[in-house]
């Protein structure tokens, strides 16, 4: 097997496991949220929190966009880009009390 195919297929795995992580999402497990690297951006690099809701919670309501598009969860060695911390919160299975928004 070539190192392409080993690459791509690693990679084809990974995403299908993200796609398996979003649909059951423990948000009760302990999660860490890093930071983008960007000059003013966020004046902290990594946070942790008791649960991943938390962390959706706080990188959705309290992050700016910029800030947010750079970052990254971590909970339970997957990882998830700001793309999919959104749709985990917008999911019908986040636990939390969503803010208000005025749309």
């Amino acid at each position: 097997m070539t190192h392409q195919s080993q690459s791509s297929g690693r990679v084809r795995e990974q995403a299908q496991r993200k796609t398996r992580d979003l649909h059951g999402f423990d948000f009760g497990a302990p999660a860490e949220l890093f930071s983008s690297r960007g000059k003013g951006r966020a004046q902290w690099r990594y946070k942790r929190f008791e649960t991943a809701a938390e962390a959706v919670r706080f990188a959705v309501e309290e992050m700016t966009p910029p800030a947010l598009l750079g970052a990254y969860l971590e909970v339970e060695e997957a990882r998830f880009a700001a793309e999919d911390i959104r749709s985990l919160y917008a999911s019908a299975a986040y636990p939390l009390k969503r803010a208000v928004t005025d749309a």
